[in-house]
């Protein structure tokens, strides 16, 4: 196969499980949408979690909450719990590694809050623990998931939100992911501020 061809083809797996995903994900997304928008229009805080990819997009989305998205508005209350190194290695080295977003949860998250999980395989140790740590602090997670949704989907309460990928590449599902970011970005802003 040439590299043009290749190249084509990651266009088209791309925009295919894009397609596929649409009728599935719409109801979910916009569900995680009006949580969100609950949360942060009552004081409330959005702490963000994920490893590697999903670390970029756990920062990319809180940065689109707390600056802007597409048109101007007040700041919202976002928090990438990915950013601060002193923080991440003081728990990995002192604890473990798997309690890196749990702690922080346990120790920022309240009540009124709640938490964006991001793990493709649905089975990160460290992201599952964030989301017991949200359960006891009485916050609503959204988990943004791939393939059969993993561990995640299953420790999930009610008034939770899980939007599942039903992808296997990792590649594809993060891209799903990001474009479902996106989708709730611009619906928390039209029920802010309307079209």
């Amino acid at each position: 196969m040439d590299i043009n061809k290749r190249i084509i083809k990651h266009f088209t797996d791309s925009a295919e499980l894009k397609l596929k995903a649409k009728d599935v994900l719409a109801t979910p997304i916009a569900n995680a949408a009006q949580l969100f928008f609950d949360c942060v229009t009552n004081d409330g805080k959005i702490l963000c979690c994920g490893n590697g990819g999903s670390a970029a997009d756990a920062q990319h989305f809180a940065a689109e909450l707390l600056n802007r998205f597409e048109i101007e508005r007040p700041g919202l209350a976002a928090v990438a719990l990915t950013t601060d190194s002193s923080v991440l290695t003081s728990i990995a080295n002192d604890y473990d590694f798997s309690q890196i977003f749990s702690k922080q949860v346990r120790a920022l998250g309240l009540p009124r809050d709640s938490l964006l999980a991001i793990s493709t395989s649905g089975h990160s140790p460290n992201v599952v623990a964030a989301i017991r740590a949200a359960h006891e602090r009485n916050m609503r997670v959204v988990a943004l998931t791939g393939r059969d949704g993993g561990e995640m989907a299953q420790i999930l309460k009610p008034g939770d939100v899980l939007i599942c990928v039903d992808g296997r590449s990792t590649a594809r599902i993060q891209e799903v992911h990001l474009l479902a970011l996106h989708c709730i970005c611009d619906v928390i802003d039209y029920h802010l501020l309307g079209e």
